[in-house]
C-alpha cells in the first residue's frame, strides 16, 4: 500500500505500545552500520545508522513497514533508538531501507562499527510528506513517544 501525502502532522500520544513487550517482540538484529543517503543528519538535522539490505531483509522482512522504537547498542553501550523501516516515501527511495536513529549525539560518525539492535513496539505507519517540515515534526514526536514508552519497567529491562 502506498501512502498517501500528509498535509499536515497530526497529534500523537506520549506512550504507545501495550505495557508489556508482545509478539512478534522483541526482534533482534545485528549488521554493520553502512552509508545510506547522507539526508538523515545533513537534510533532516537527524542523523541515522543504516542498516545492511541483507539485515533489513532477513530481520524485518515479517513485520510491517513503519516506525519502531527499542534500544541500539553501538561499542558496549546502549542507548534508545527509533527506526524507520521502508521506502521514505518523500524521498522517493527504490529500496526499502532500515534507518536507526540512535537517541545520542555523538561527535563522530560510526560507519563500520557493528550495530546490535533490539525492536520492541511499533510506533506508526509509514507516510508521505507534503513538507520537510512536517516530516522532521514527526519523527521528533516519534523520538519522543519512544523516549517515554521506553521508560516503562517491562521495555527498560530489556536494555
Amino acid at each position: 500500500m502506498v501512502p498517501t501525502p500528509e498535509s499536515r502532522s497530526t497529534e500523537r500520544e506520549d506512550i504507545v505500545g501495550p505495557e508489556i513487550v508482545t509478539s512478534p517482540y522483541p526482534i533482534f538484529i545485528e549488521g554493520t552500520v553502512v552509508k545510506g543517503f547522507g539526508r538523515g543528519g545533513k537534510q533532516l538535522g537527524i542523523p541515522t545508522a543504516n542498516l545492511p539490505e541483507p539485515v533489513v531483509e532477513k530481520a524485518l522482512s515479517d513485520i510491517p513497514i513503519g516506525v519502531y522504537y527499542g534500544w541500539a547498542k553501538v561499542e558496549k553501550v546502549v542507548y534508545p533508538m527509533v527506526m524507520s523501516l521502508g521506502w521514505n516515501p518523500y524521498f522517493r527511495n527504490e529500496k526499502r531501507s532500515g534507518e536507526v536513529h540512535i537517541i545520542h549525539n555523538f561527535e563522530d560518525d560510526f560507519y563500520g562499527k557493528n550495530l546490535k539492535v533490539v525492536v520492541l513496539a511499533y510506533i506508526r505507519p509509514e507516510k508521505d510528506y507534503t513538507s520537510i517540515e512536517l516530516l522532521i515534526n514527526d519523527i521528533k514526536a516519534d523520538i519522543n513517544a519512544a523516549q517515554q514508552s521506553l521508560l516503562r519497567p517491562a521495555y527498560a529491562l530489556l536494555h
